[in-house]
């Protein structure tokens, strides 16, 4: 780890999470760029069969094994299970393929700690280096055109939907349904969604991206997938915005929510400020 002394954002405990498969090749560089700010870097490890596990215990970090591959979106949802019981007042998820830079945590997290926001985006598409990152021509059509399509079914502004670098506040976790949502890839989706529909505010910050043979992504047949998932969570939203329908996704806790506009949610009534 790099830079800062722990501790230093506003006394605010910050936690990394590591959702990992078969990241090996990748995981030291990562670690190696995570600033001294972070107080505790968690690895969740989705039944691995390379040294991910065995490299992770060496670098100091805290690692959690699944006894079976259940999915990124599970593999999330234990991570964020780990960083609340670790007492984290901010936890920011790094993709430890390498394919975005850990040298933002820092930046991120201070989104959060001074109350700026409850959720902050490490974008690939401000600053148009998603291309030159390397990303491919096909996604980089799918990330605007399923990006254009959920702005206009959200409400919301954001350049893009799909980034894996993402920072939260305690108590935006805490609001969230997350063990309702997906075991795989469209978590990451519903969770921006349900973000959106209770009023979270949520920033953005440009984000240099890697693609090079090392980093995870998934194969055409699932990529469609997602599309289809992701067209069909966006509809999903905007009826139960209209209150025409109510999905489990956006089905809320009957509590006041610690969020930036602290809005009141139920499944069947969703106040939206």
């Amino acid at each position: 780890m790099i830079g800062e002394v722990k501790g230093l954002i506003r006394g605010k405990r910050v936690a990394v999470v590591l959702p990992a498969y078969n990241a090996a090749k990748t995981l030291e560089a990562t670690v190696r760029e995570l600033p001294r700010i972070v107080d505790t870097t968690i690895l969740v490890d989705d039944h691995s069969s390379d040294e991910t596990v065995e490299l992770a215990k060496r670098l100091g970090l805290a690692v959690i094994v699944h006894d079976k591959n259940r999915g990124y979106g599970a593999n999330q949802k234990t991570c964020y299970r780990a960083a609340l019981d670790s007492g984290a007042d901010v936890v920011v998820m790094v993709h430890p393929d390498y394919q975005y830079s850990p040298l933002l945590v820092t930046a991120m997290a201070s989104m959060i700690a001074y109350g700026v926001y409850d959720l902050a985006l490490g974008s690939r598409i401000l600053g148009g280096g998603a291309l030159r990152g390397g990303m491919p021509f096909y996604k980089y059509v799918s990330n605007r055109a399923l990006t254009a399509f959920q702005n206009l079914m959200t409400g919301a502004k954001l350049s893009e939907y799909h980034t894996g670098f993402r920072a939260f506040s305690r108590d935006l976790l805490l609001a969230l349904p997350l063990e309702k949502n997906s075991d795989d890839f469209v978590f990451d989706n519903q969770v921006l969604a349900q973000a959106i529909l209770l009023g979270a505010r949520i920033g953005e910050i440009s984000c240099p991206t890697r693609y090079f043979p090392e980093a995870s992504s998934i194969n055409f047949r699932r990529s469609v997938i997602y599309g289809l998932g992701v067209l069909k969570l966006s509809m999903g939203f905007r009826l139960a915005r209209w209150r025409l329908a109510h999905p489990q996704t956006f089905c809320f806790p009957k509590q006041r929510l610690e969020v930036s506009h602290e809005a009141e949610a139920t499944c069947a009534t969703v106040d939206v400020t």
